[in-house]
């Protein structure tokens, strides 16, 4: 590996790092270089330790299992840069015991990433690792917001597909995970207010959707559910399908393919086959690229482009 090489290395992982906001080792091998051998990765992460670019906790785990996470830094450094032009900063965590009460969930959620990128190489398809974002803003006015756990950009062989993903690990009640779908249906219908003193001046851009600005399509919904078997998943889909009830939701979910899996499902099988259930009608199972559209839908065709 030549200086320049090692110097791109170097930047990608504190880049991935910056965005994902934490990965163990083992994870981060596998999102950088699957192909290399990961003591290669240890030496990367030890030499951007060293430097103060990122730091480390180590889980009680057995294997003494490493979680990384960038400092305030490495945040600096890597946000100067194009691959991260226009992203918000990661929320920091202070040192490493604050990243320890963190790691449950980002760890989850990076796993989840991991899921759609390897399913992405192993399928030929285009789903690049800062092609996973975490901790996306879309306001709602008066400071409040949607915030998925991961906006997700991949381009299958046919389609660019946009997705939301919640990662809810159960450790809310499954009213509080079904609480997600009515804030997505919010911002569906969401419509910014005018500019005080130029309600005369009404343009189309006044009048439509907010997410309509930043996506062609509304992204799909998709829900990953760990931390509980069988019963806890489907107590959760059916709190998620209960909301139906909900006009609001009803019509996302119209236009919305909204889709539920284990990540457990995700990991064993890979996301592209049929382990998703459909928010509109759980008794389903399909694959999250090519849903077919609920009875009465006003879309015809799977919500890409």
């Amino acid at each position: 590996m030549t200086n320049a090489d090692a110097g791109g290395g170097d930047r990608v992982a504190l880049a991935v790092l910056t965005q994902y906001r934490m990965g163990t080792t083992q994870q981060l091998h596998r999102v950088l270089a699957p192909g290399v051998r990961i003591e290669q990765t240890r030496r990367r992460l030890a030499k951007l330790r060293a430097e103060g670019l990122v730091d480390r906790v180590t889980l009680p785990q057995a294997g003494r299992l490493r979680a990384w996470f960038p400092t305030a830094y490495g945040v600096r450094v890597a946000m100067e840069w194009p691959e991260l032009n226009g992203r918000r900063p990661p929320r920091l965590v202070s040192d490493p015991v604050a990243a320890r009460l963190r790691t449950g969930h980002t760890l989850a959620v990076t796993e989840t990433a991991l899921a759609f990128l390897e399913d992405a190489r192993r399928g030929g398809e285009t789903c690049l690792p800062l092609d996973w974002i975490p901790e996306v803003h879309h306001p709602l006015g008066n400071d409040e917001a949607v915030i998925p756990d991961a906006l997700l950009y991949y381009r299958s062989s046919d389609a660019m597909l946009r997705a939301f993903v919640e990662v809810d690990r159960a450790t809310m009640g499954p009213e509080r995970l079904a609480a997600k779908l009515t804030a997505y249906a919010r911002l569906h219908r969401y419509i910014p207010g005018l500019t005080p003193g130029r309600q005369q001046h009404i343009t189309v851009q006044a009048t439509e959707a907010a997410w309509r600005q930043r996506y062609p399509l509304f992204p799909r919904l998709l829900f990953v559910l760990d931390g509980t078997g069988p019963t806890g998943v489907n107590n959760r889909i059916t709190a998620l399908c209960a909301l139906k009830s909900d006009p609001a939701v009803n019509n996302l979910l119209l236009h919305v393919p909204a889709l539920a899996a284990p990540l457990a499902d995700l990991r064993e099988h890979g996301p592209a086959t049929p382990v998703w259930r459909p928010i509109h009608d759980p008794s389903q199972r399909v694959d999250w690229t090519h849903t077919p559209p609920p009875v009465g839908s006003r879309f015809s065709a799977p919500n890409v482009l």
